[in-house]
């Protein structure tokens, strides 16, 4: 069972690489978890995927901005859109859905991407992470429910989750603040997969379109699958995707998916 998150930075724009992609794959992921899909509900290209065999979707657009969706070849059911806050939902970030056959839930997750210090971005991001939070301690028992959090999240935790790490310091996603929240997140009890089977591995998952910063792999990873404790014994690889990324036609998203490999 193969599951990715991917942040393709407008459905519209790429639903063709990410058609093409699949197929490069031959069709071998069961879960697909977009963020920023920027559509609204009913514009998002439903059928394309259907014919993919993703029969099982639910998505949370908006228009021109932001957005979540979670296509499945398993069925699911839908749990909950946002976090049942009336600020913080206006911008669709949050989409939860439950495998039915293996119980697992899935919090497919595209967190706000901040500012410099002291902006009203920078303030929305760090309310929105603590209110995240605070959300998924009051509905979810880490210790016992299979708890997949997947997505774009913004900040990348560690040094040697970016390029350079003195170049980058204290800049939008590397702010100690910010890495501080993501601690926080993960001592719910949940686990970055990537790092648990890699701990000393250097390997990206965004990439500025400026000055092909992907070809001299200047980049960062922000894009994880955190899974809840009772999860990790069916954890067999995670991998990052760089096919759809290395692209210069059709256009990339910044982008790369993030692939998890469970024996379950």
């Amino acid at each position: 069972m193969k599951i990715c998150t991917f942040n393709v930075n407008s459905i519209k724009a790429r639903k063709d690489l990410v058609i093409e992609w699949l197929n490069h794959r031959n069709n071998d992921i069961d879960v697909l978890c977009f963020q920023e899909i920027k559509v609204e509900d009913k514009n998002f290209p439903s059928e394309d995927f259907k014919k993919l065999g993703y029969v099982y979707q639910d998505i949370s657009g908006q228009k021109g901005y932001n957005g979540v969706a979670t296509l499945s070849k398993l069925e699911i059911s839908h749990y909950q859109k946002g976090l049942n806050h009336e600020y913080f939902d206006v911008q669709k970030r949050v989409l939860i859905d439950k495998i039915i056959e293996k119980e697992i839930f899935v919090i497919n997750t595209y967190a706000p991407h901040g500012d410099l210090r002291g902006g009203e971005k920078y303030y929305y991001k760090l309310d929105w992470y603590k209110h995240f939070i605070n959300f998924l301690k009051e509905n979810f028992d880490f210790e016992n429910q299979k708890i997949m959090l997947l997505g774009d999240l913004n900040i990348a935790l560690e040094d040697i989750d970016v390029y350079d790490p003195v170049l980058l310091t204290d800049s939008i996603g590397t702010m100690p603040e910010e890495r501080e929240l993501l601690r926080q997140l993960l001592n719910l009890g949940l686990i970055d997969t990537f790092r648990y089977l890699y701990p000393n591995k250097q390997q990206f998952t965004w990439w500025d379109y400026i000055g092909g910063a992907i070809w001299r792999n200047e980049g960062m990873r922000i894009d994880y699958i955190l899974v809840s404790k009772p999860f990790l014994q069916y954890v067999k690889n995670v991998e990052v995707d760089l096919w759809p990324r290395r692209r210069r036609s059709p256009k990339p998203s910044d982008h790369a998916p993030v692939i998890l490999d469970l024996e379950i």
